[in-house]
């Protein structure tokens, strides 16, 4: 039997580091920042549930800055589960991917940000 109990929040954000080199480990050069981007919205959509994730511009120059052939290492990423404004849109929710600047990596963990 199922336990029941509080319901899920419809609206949270996440702190992730998602680690990219393992991500594109193996890949053509010429398809390693596009690759990197389709694993980040991959992962954005297992973390949040989400199949409409967007990607902020400021992410996508953050990965696309040292050249198609070199994404950096790792990514600190605000995933934010917000609701869709469309009336006809297909899902009621969507997630957006957002760049957390930060000088190191170092024992970061996945942070639940409280708005």
């Amino acid at each position: 039997m199922a336990k029941t109990g509080a319901p899920k929040p419809d609206l949270v954000t996440r702190d992730y580091t998602i680690h990219l080199s393992k991500l594109v480990h193996r890949v053509q050069h010429k398809r390693r920042a596009p690759r990197a981007v389709k694993k980040i919205k991959e992962f954005a959509q297992k973390a949040m549930g989400t199949k409409d994730v967007r990607i902020d511009a400021g992410l996508n120059k953050y990965v696309w800055a040292t050249g198609i052939k070199n994404p950096p290492t790792r990514v600190r990423v605000r995933l934010s589960r917000k609701r869709n404004e469309d009336e006809d849109a297909d899902e009621k929710l969507y997630t957006l991917a957002q760049l957390v600047p930060v000088s190191s990596f170092k024992g970061l963990q996945t942070e639940t940000i409280i708005e």
